[in-house]
């Protein structure tokens, strides 16, 4: 048995109690993390699927039911599958929207334009508006009669619209108004834009690639990270959605906008039945973590480039 050196010996046990004492730092450290994350997430979420057994009003002692407010929601209510149908296609069209508009925007404030942190600024600051101002401005567009939108078309001699007024219109227009707010994804866009490798598109150029096959060939994989990204941060916030129907149309007209979110809130907190809109909250839960789910394996692998399973 060969004996270390004592003074190498002594350096090793430094080096390990200074490692355990940066480790016992580091949780010390995260303690309020995971206190803040437990009390503010994982503990309320707990609560929603075991209150979603119940029949409460917030008042009274909770009465356990079971699945009875399952098979409620599937069988009897007048919303659920309205709700459901309504919120997956304003999330369709937000969502393949807000990722187009993004993109072309991000591409435009790309190039050696005069003033590009100005239009940065400009492209970026409806995300940062308040949504009570964004949706007030939006109402005063989307007027039928003394609306900026339906002043324009009178002018080009086009019929008004109805807008947020007529069941066909409403999620189209709810939609243009995420779209608009997407600056978020317009500075992610953005960043990833900067870091695509010079020395790919000189070698494109070389190659005698146009304009177009450079960003389908060379761009557009560079950047397929971050337009998966993008696309799972935009589809779970439109999915979400529940400011418009707040706002603007408190679900109507004819339940065109009686998105899941704004459901959970009426049952829960206008109508008092807390058990019965959390039974709501675990189904839409679940509908997120499916389509969540859904992306995942239907693009994940495509844009990361993830190999077949030996």
């Amino acid at each position: 048995m060969i004996d270390l050196p004592k003074t190498n010996t002594e350096s090793i046990i430094k080096k390990k109690r200074y490692r355990n004492k940066e480790s016992l730092t580091a949780f010390l450290c995260l303690i309020p993390v995971f206190m803040g994350l437990s009390i503010i997430s994982y503990i309320p979420t707990i609560a929603v699927f075991v209150l979603s057994m119940f029949d409460w009003n917030g008042l009274t002692a909770p009465k356990f039911v079971a699945l009875d407010n399952f098979v409620r929601i599937f069988s009897r209510d007048m919303y659920f599958y309205d709700s459901v149908r309504v919120t997956i296609v304003y999330a369709f069209i937000a969502v393949a929207g807000s990722l187009l508009y993004s993109l072309i925007i991000a591409l435009f404030l790309n190039r050696k334009i005069p003033a590009r942190p100005f239009w940065r600024a400009i492209f970026f600051i409806p995300y940062m508006l308040p949504a009570a101002g964004v949706f007030t401005a939006w109402r005063w567009l989307y007027e039928v009669n003394y609306g900026l939108f339906n002043y324009a078309f009178r002018i080009l001699g086009l019929p008004p619209q109805q807008f947020v007024q007529s069941p066909a219109q409403v999620l189209p227009s709810l939609a243009l108004i995420a779209v608009w707010c997407s600056g978020n994804l317009i500075v992610i866009f953005v960043a990833s834009l900067q870091n695509v490798a010079r020395v790919y598109m000189e070698a494109a150029e070389i190659d005698g690639a146009n304009a177009w096959q450079r960003f389908w060939n060379v761009t557009i994989p560079c950047i397929s990270p971050i337009i998966f990204y993008n696309m799972l941060m935009a589809l779970i916030s439109n999915l979400q959605v529940i400011t418009p129907a707040l706002a603007m149309t408190n679900g109507g007209p004819q339940n065109g906008s009686m998105f899941m979110s704004y459901i959970i809130y009426m049952y829960g907190f206008q109508k008092n039945r807390l058990g019965y809109a959390s039974a709501y909250a675990v189904i839409f839960f679940m509908i997120v973590g499916i389509f969540t789910a859904i992306l995942f394996k239907t693009f994940g692998s495509q844009f990361f480039g993830g190999g077949e399973k030996k």
